[in-house]
């Protein structure tokens, strides 16, 4: 039980993921009380409660009587039954135990705009989360600096590299999203949509040249062949790049990769 004098706290759902540990972290940084939910023990977590979206599983003890919750759950390969039907569950939750809470849902810039699976699924729970009686703020963020370097040390076999033909991204610091999150979820809701971007636009060739030679390699020698599919070409097209509303900052993708040197 939460103590009298003790501030109600802020749950963070996915909060051992690479988003949700940097929202645990400024929270703490903040002294604010803090719970996490995790479907398994997540030794080293404090305030960590055992909560399964895709079920239900105690998620009535997770939210009750928190303040808000940073919704940063999400598994691209149970979308369906984790990001929209899991969200449906929060939802049910937080109108029995903490009807008043602060929803701050996190989605991705350009789930609209693409017909990736994944994407609409996200799509889908911000038009769930939209259209309940929750008290929510709806925060998309563009990919993350360490999704980027994933795909640039896929894409990179030795001294070639391969890249979609105008492929860019904004990536964006999730450390830089987690202190919006927080200031965000500690306020009223906001009536607009948030969208976070990283600081510059990153062709996708560039970033396989940066991340090799972050690496210690030669920068690669990149070919670049067109988008296929409905997907890729809409990538290509700027489908996941923000609009002009959004807020923009955190370190560059250079400056991220010399951060972890």
């Amino acid at each position: 039980m939460e103590s009298a004098e003790q501030p109600a706290p802020v749950l963070v759902t996915g909060g051992t993921g690479t988003l949700g540990r940097a929202v645990v972290a400024e929270l703490a940084a903040r002294g604010v009380p803090t719970r996490v939910m995790s479907r398994t023990a997540a030794p080293g977590v404090p305030g960590r409660v055992v909560g399964d979206l895709a079920s239900g599983a105690g998620l009535d003890a997770a939210v009750a009587g928190v303040r808000a919750v940073i919704h940063c759950a999400t598994d691209p390969r149970r979308a369906k039954q984790v990001d929209v039907d899991g969200t449906g569950l929060l939802l049910t939750a937080l109108q029995r135990s903490a009807p008043a809470a602060h929803l701050v849902l996190v989605s991705i810039v350009g789930c609209d705009a693409n017909p990736l699976g994944y994407y609409r699924r996200k799509h889908e729970t911000e038009l769930l989360v939209r259209g309940s009686p929750a008290p929510s703020t709806l925060v998309r963020a563009t990919q993350f600096h360490q999704l980027v370097a994933t795909v640039s040390r896929v894409l990179t076999l030795g001294p070639l590299g391969l890249a979609v033909r105008g492929l860019r991204f904004e990536p964006c610091d999730p450390a830089w999203v987690a202190a919006h999150l927080v200031r965000v979820a500690l306020g009223p809701p906001l009536s607009a949509r948030l969208d976070l971007a990283g600081p510059e636009v990153l062709p996708l060739a560039q970033a396989l040249r940066l991340t090799a030679r972050a690496a210690g390699h030669r920068a690669p020698r990149v070919v670049t062949v067109p988008g296929w599919g409905r997907v890729w070409r809409g990538f290509a097209a700027g489908s996941n790049l923000p609009g002009p509303d959004a807020v923009t900052g955190g370190s560059t993708y250079a400056g991220w990769l010399a951060g972890r040197g």
